[in-house]
């Protein structure tokens, strides 16, 4: 019997699950600045996609793949039932696992997500999968990292923060080769989605939380997927770009910590 293929992974805190999903240009440790808080409350469950930098190799090439990763990482675990809180990349494969298997999730946050991927932004993600290929071909690595900081921060956070993009830019381009061929191929599973026929089978409470500043994900797109879930819920965070996460970490758990407290787990603290 072929052995299920598990996510690098790290499991930190106490109580019930909490899976927090990757944009497309992260790894796990850019949840560091979350976690200690979430932690406190939860049992927090970060993981790599296929193709991402702890998890190499050849990524799922469409996002039910994405799903089946999840729920094996699931099972490998233990877990039955879990929260899921996705940003990006993350969102959409939460989407794909709470349409998959609405029984393992109990609720979704779906960050900087949109209801489908337009010509325009596949436009975007194209040009840096291309990019990716360049760079492994010879060409500038650090072009990839300035097409990511180009839509991923908000100009005022950019702006104070030069020296970080900087360091960053940097050390995107020590990256080994298997983290650019990773993110070309996560990046080609963009193209023509649409999750909008999946919507109707989310049945779990869903929390849309957009960057009012989000030049990757249009707003409309993240209000009308907010609109189309059955049990779908909307905030917006201001003052952010794409990168949320990284712009607006306080800001960010105020939301997911509120949205879990009104719908916990049976069992959990605050269940009735």
């Amino acid at each position: 019997m072929k052995t299920p293929h598990v996510l690098a992974h790290q499991v930190e805190g106490r109580g019930a699950t909490l899976l927090l999903l990757n944009g497309g240009m992260m790894s796990f440790t850019a949840w560091d600045d979350l976690v200690p808080a979430l932690a406190e409350s939860f049992s927090v469950v970060r993981c790599d996609f296929r193709g991402q930098l702890r998890s190499p190799g050849i990524p799922r090439a469409a996002f039910p793949g994405h799903a089946e990763d999840l729920l094996s990482l699931l099972d490998h675990l233990g877990i039955a039932t879990c929260h899921v809180a996705g940003t990006s990349y993350g969102a959409f494969a939460g989407l794909h696992l709470a349409a998959l298997a609405p029984d393992r999730v109990a609720t979704l946050v779906a960050m900087t997500v949109a209801d489908r991927v337009s010509a325009e932004m596949w436009a975007e993600a194209r040009e840096m999968s291309v990019a990716c290929r360049e760079a492994l071909a010879g060409g500038p690595r650090e072009k990839v990292y300035d097409l990511i900081s180009a839509f991923a921060f908000s100009e005022e956070w950019a702006e104070e923060h030069e020296k970080e993009i900087a360091a960053r830019r940097t050390l995107v381009a020590h990256l080994p080769d298997s983290w650019f061929e990773g993110l070309a191929g996560l990046l080609d599973a963009l193209e023509g989605l649409d999750v909008t026929p999946l919507l109707s089978k989310i049945t779990c409470p869903t929390l849309v939380l957009l960057a009012e500043g989000d030049r990757a994900m249009p707003r409309d797109g993240g209000e009308a997927l907010a609109r189309a879930l059955p049990r779908g819920e909307l905030a917006v965070v201001p003052g952010s770009g794409h990168a949320l996460v990284v712009e607006k970490p306080r800001e960010t758990i105020d939301h997911l910590l509120a949205f879990l407290a009104r719908h916990p787990l049976e069992g959990e603290l605050g269940a009735q």
